[in-house]
This record gives C-alpha cells, sequence and structure tokens, in this order.
C-alpha cells in the first residue's frame, strides 16, 4: 500500500475493507467473479483486442515488452499486472500517448467505492473485486489494446472471464503456487493452459517436456492453435544484436535493455504475439524501439540513487531482482554468472522469501556464484521466513547465510565482508521486499 496521506475516503480504506468480504486470500472459483461483473453490466465484453499472458516466470517481463512494443508503434493500451510494487494503482495501467499511466487515485476511490456498493458485502476476494474493477475501468476508457496478466494459474483466475483473446500467451511452467495449482508440472501447466480458447493464437515459452506435454494435450481438446518456442518461433544473440525468426522470416533487432539472458525469450514471446495479433499490424520499427525503451522494475534492475546506494563505495553495483521460486533463482543466478563473466566481483545476496516458497530450490543455482548470503525479513509482512530459518535454507542449499536484523544491517555487513574489492550486491527473492527497497530507493 502507499504511504501517502489520503483523505478518510480513499483507496487505500477502501482497499483495506474489501479485503475483508472475504474470509480466504485466495479460493479459485469464477462464480463470485461472474455475479458482480453481470450486476456491473459486462464490463469484460467491452474490452478492447486482449493478449492474456499466463505462465510460472516472465509474465511481467512479456507483458512489458508487449507494452513497449505497442506503444511505440503509436497505440493506446491498457495493462494489468499483480502485484504492486509500492503502490495498488501500478497494477492498472490506463491508455495515454505516447504512454500509459497508472490509474489515478480519485478514479481508483471511485471505482473501488462503485464496486463495493454494488457487490453489497457479499462474499468475494480481494483480487476478485479488484479486478472487475480493473475491468470496469478498462471499458470506459478507449484504447487499442489490453495486455492482461493472470494473477495465479489460468483456468480459475478471475481474468479467464474474457471469452475471446487476441492471442494467449503462455510464458515458462515450473513449480510454485503447488498448494492451490497441483504438485506435478503436468497439473500446473494444465492449469495455466485453462486460459486456451477455441481458435485464438496461444503464444507458448520455453518449457519443460512435460509441462509442454500437458499444454498441447488441452490444446488439441479445444482447438486452439500453437506458435511453440524452439518450434515455431526463437530467438538468439549474435553479435550484439537479437535475431528472431518464425515461419514469416527473420528480424535483425537490438538487443532487449532488460538484463540477463532469459530476457532473450521473454522478447521472442512477446514478439512472436505481436506477429499473431495481425489486426494490430505492429512493424519492426516499433519492435526495435520497444526492445530499446522497455521498463520493468525489480527485475534484474540495478539501482542508481537512494540511501542504500550511498552507501556503496565507487563503482559498487547494488542489483534488485523479485523472483521467488527455484526457476527465477536460475535465470538470475545465470545473469548474475554473464555479469561476473564481464566484470568479477565479490556477489553477496540479501534475501528475504514468503513462508509459502521453496527457499532452498532458490539459493541452490548459486551455489559457487554467491560469496554469502545474508538474510531478512520482509518489512510488515508477518508471512514471510524469519531471516534465522531462511538462513538455515540458504545453508542446505551449500551456500554461506547469516541472519540480518534489517536491510541496512544486512548491506553493512556486506560491505565490511567484501573490504576493498568492488562488491555485487543483490537485493532478492521476494516482490514484496523488492517494493520495500523500491519505496525508499526509488
Amino acid at each position: 500500500m502507499s504511504n501517502d496521506t489520503h483523505h478518510p475516503d480513499s483507496s487505500d480504506v477502501i482497499l483495506e475493507r474489501v479485503t475483508r468480504l472475504h474470509t480466504k486470500l485466495i479460493d479459485l472459483s469464477l462464480d463470485r467473479t461472474w455475479r458482480l461483473l453481470a450486476a456491473l453490466g459486462h464490463p469484460e465484453r467491452a474490452l478492447p483486442p486482449t493478449f492474456h499472458i499466463a505462465g510460472t516466470n516472465g509474465k511481467g517481463s512479456v507483458s512489458a515488452y508487449l507494452r513497449a512494443m505497442l506503444e511505440a508503434a503509436g497505440l493506446g493500451v491498457h495493462s494489468y499486472t499483480s502485484p504492486h510494487l509500492v503502490r495498488f494503482h501500478e497494477r492498472i495501467r490506463l491508455a495515454a500517448r505516447p504512454r500509459s499511466a497508472p490509474i489515478d487515485e480519485a478514479e481508483l476511490s471511485q471505482l473501488l467505492d462503485e464496486c463495493e456498493r454494488i457487490n453489497a458485502g457479499a462474499p468475494i476476494t480481494f483480487f476478485e473485486i479488484t479486478t472487475c474493477m480493473a475491468f470496469l475501468a478498462f471499458a470506459r476508457h478507449p484504447a487499442d489494446a489490453l495486455v492482461l496478466e493472470v494473477g495465479m494459474g489460468g483456468r480459475l483466475d478471475t481474468t479467464n472471464v474474457v471469452d475471446h483473446p487476441a492471442v494467449t500467451i503462455i510464458t515458462p511452467v515450473d513449480y510454485d503456487h503447488q498448494q492451490f495449482l497441483g504438485d506435478t508440472l503436468d497439473k500446473i501447466a494444465r492449469e495455466k493452459a485453462g486460459i486456451l480458447k477455441p481458435g485464438v493464437p496461444a503464444i507458448i515459452g520455453p518449457q519443460t517436456d512435460e509441462g509442454r506435454a500437458a499444454i498441447e494435450a488441452e490444446a488439441a481438446r479445444i482447438g486452439a492453435p500453437l506458435f511453440i518456442h524452439g518450434q515455431d518461433f526463437g530467438a538468439h544473440e549474435e553479435q550484439s544484436h537479437l535475431i528472431y525468426q518464425d515461419e514469416n522470416g527473420l528480424l535483425d533487432l537490438p538487443m532487449p535493455r532488460l538484463v540477463g539472458r532469459h530476457q532473450i525469450d521473454n522478447a521472442a514471446i512477446a514478439i512472436a504475439a505481436l506477429r499473431q495479433a495481425r489486426a494490430l499490424a505492429i512493424g519492426e520499427d516499433a519492435i526495435a524501439q520497444g526492445l530499446r525503451n522497455v521498463e520493468w522494475p525489480a527485475r534484474m534492475q540495478r539501482l542508481t540513487r537512494g540511501p542504500l546506494v550511498a552507501r556503496l563505495p565507487a563503482h559498487g553495483e547494488l542489483w534488485l531482482d523479485g523472483g521467488h521460486n527455484p526457476s527465477a533463482g536460475r535465470v538470475v543466478a545465470h545473469a548474475m554468472a554473464d555479469l561476473a563473466q564481464a566484470a568479477p566481483r565479490p556477489l553477496v545476496m540479501i534475501a528475504g522469501m514468503k513462508e509459502t516458497k521453496d527457499a532452498r530450490g532458490f539459493f541452490a543455482p548459486f551455489k559457487g556464484l554467491a560469496a554469502h548470503v545474508e538474510t531478512v525479513a520482509i518489512p510488515d509482512d508477518p508471512a514471510c521466513l524469519p531471516p534465522e530459518t531462511l538462513a538455515e535454507m540458504a545453508r542446505a542449499a551449500g551456500l554461506d547465510a547469516t541472519p540480518a536484523p534489517s536491510i541496512e544491517a544486512a548491506l553493512a555487513r556486506a560491505l565490511a565482508m567484501t573490504g576493498d574489492e568492488v562488491p555485487r550486491i543483490l537485493i532478492c527473492g521476494s516482490l514484496y521486499l523488492a517494493g520495500a527497497v523500491l519505496r525508499d530507493n526509488g
């Protein structure tokens, strides 16, 4: 939530109130959503051409690429992502030119109040009522496209009420939220594949064999044409260029602005989706400009200002990433290894994680790469792992780890540990931790 001071009827007050409309934070079902959408006049039927995105990792980056490329083509783009980093308003971006902007406080408060009043106290989860509110906002503002990110899963996700999106997208599927989505990749992938629609082109990012088989089975059952990474499209780096290729030919593009080799795949997924959304006719120049301009905070983001950065010695680096599952750990470790190869520096991790996450699996790829891990609590989050427990899990993954009372204390110890060497610090393990850092460090 925002730390800003608002009047008593502000969005923060209403958001706090609607969290009490259901006894559970997560209760996967579409019944309550359909009920409220009907009472609101079905705003989900008045949306612009929609890119609907599910997956375990990469959803946010693909969303950011799509928005940047569409806006570079001069189009007005709505987008819906979650969770937010600093303020709830970030989740809902309304179309404007040249760039969309987060919904403003006055409109957010008015829409929330309207949805709360029409819901009339009926049970509904926080994500359900706020997603219905987002659809209402999108329906009332003209736009050329909507980039719509799934909250969790797909089949029973609140966003899965859009009957005929322009394109569906499934980014890499891996283990996360097993308590809701299932304990095997087959089960998780089938839940994600629930967003596929008959006749609607589906862009499928890199998958395990098990995940891809589950997605292919669901696509065959309903009649969704698939465009599969590594089979129907792909991209690679060549002489500092991104080379994209599919059945329609080859594109020679700039490398993505976002850091990490995994961003080549994320960019390719977005490009493939645009090339299947033929009605929008996005050209190569707009794709290239989108790759240069894309922004997505807390995903391999190097911080350049704020009190934490001010503590660093000359040329010291402070990186921030909100990834929080084993596959995210792997791609961030790869990115850190690439940085180390280009400019060797001691890597110290400052990590905080929620208690529902596989912390040992997240840490494992950093064995032999990170010199040390400082573990911290996520500010204002009672559901996070205690630093002592998280340090034990890091040690179980083969890392040297020590609990710290705060991010500031962890950074101070990391700097003392690296001594005269130029340090590379990575704050990681949670989007909520990343949000707290960005709130204070811009």
